[in-house]
């Protein structure tokens, strides 16, 4: 019962913040044929915590990817609320043609309770999707954030939500064995409370720019 109450009181108190506004896609300028970055997902992706999605993940990742000169075209397809069920049904075929597919999902899969298990079988089906799609794209996994530490999320909701989450970023990580498919973990030390946004459950600006960074690395190696 303290984990129903909690979890209404956050759902009632905590701010609502937008997505980013402007364009979900863009071009950063540099030499030769850009290199075509897409990102999928949920809120992250959707840019809420950031006022434009230049300033949320996926810009973000596109500047650090064009540090070495490059052009990178990117695309972000991000819907707040979206599970990896509803990510792989209506968000895959809103992806273009791709060099490479970022994925960020697992905190609303958290906090319906996915099990492990399910979770790789719809990222699974996901990927699968996308490659149907748009042939052997290779995927990156972003890791589950570690809820363990939200601000906004009170004890002992936290808790439960924490141990949820590291067991879906594990299920996420066991998909390493199919080709092509990289998962790079969250470093919960990203994660200080000057990462967060107003609501202080999404990241902000400055949050989004750390996440990025510790993502370009498996992107550019």
């Amino acid at each position: 019962m303290v984990i129903l109450a909690q979890a209404v009181y956050v759902k009632k108190t905590t701010p609502r913040l937008p997505g980013a506004a402007g364009p979900a896609e863009g071009l950063v300028p540099g030499t030769g044929e850009p290199f075509r970055l897409a990102v999928l997902g949920e809120s992250t992706v959707d840019g809420v915590g950031a006022a434009t999605h230049e300033e949320a993940l996926t810009g973000c990742l596109a500047r650090e990817l064009a540090r070495d000169g490059r052009a990178v075209r990117w695309q972000a397809v991000g819907r707040t609320g979206a599970n990896a069920r509803v990510t792989r049904t209506e968000l895959v075929p809103l992806v273009r043609p791709a060099d490479l597919v970022v994925v960020a999902l697992g905190v609303n899969d958290t906090i319906e309770l996915r099990t492990g298990p399910a979770y790789r079988r719809d990222l699974l089906a996901l990927v699968v999707e996308l490659r149907r799609r748009l042939g052997p794209v290779p995927v990156l996994l972003a890791g589950v954030p570690p809820m363990s530490r939200f601000p906004a999320l009170p004890r002992p909701l936290r808790d439960v939500l924490a141990a949820r989450s590291a067991a879906l970023d594990k299920a996420a990580a066991s998909l390493t064995r199919v080709p092509g498919v990289t998962h790079v973990p969250m470093d919960p030390a990203l994660l200080d409370p000057a990462a967060f946004a107003a609501d202080r459950f999404h990241p902000g600006p400055g949050g989004y720019a750390r996440w990025a960074r510790s993502l370009a690395p498996a992107v550019i190696s």
